[in-house]
């Protein structure tokens, strides 16, 4: 018994070419922005979040002492507001951009990190063993 071909149907078309342009456009939107552009990696224990250096943000990270890490981007500059760790290093830190000599802070006894890429100077990543 011969089978019967379900003929394509206009819809099936719009659906095609919807998906097909939502999918280059999402390509070129994440993937052709220019590769330097400064921005904030904000780790946590259960979350990460990706902002540009000059956002405007305020960022609570529950972090493993159970307290949040709040973390401020402002001006091009992000630091850490206040941290539940004892010692406060993370805090003392400072403020830090694109031309700090640190690009990175770490709030190690409650697992949260962040770090400022996109700079065109060498001495600001991490590399493979520090990491």
């Amino acid at each position: 018994m011969p089978s019967k071909k379900t003929p394509i149907k206009i819809a099936d078309i719009v659906i095609i070419l919807l998906a097909a342009g939502l999918t280059g456009y999402s390509f070129f939107t994440v993937y052709m922005q220019p590769r330097n552009t400064p921005r904030v990696l904000i780790q946590g224990p259960a979350q990460s979040w990706v902002f540009p250096l000059d956002a405007e943000e305020t960022v609570r990270v529950r972090g493993s002492l159970g307290d949040d890490t709040v973390i401020r981007i402002h001006e091009n500059e992000v630091w850490v507001e206040s941290s539940p760790c004892k010692n406060q290093i993370c805090v003392g830190m400072g403020h830090i951009n694109v031309s700090s000599f640190w690009s990175w802070v770490a709030c190690l006894p409650n697992n949260v990190f962040f770090i400022v890429e996109g700079s065109d100077d060498s001495r600001n990543s991490i590399d493979g063993a520090a990491w």
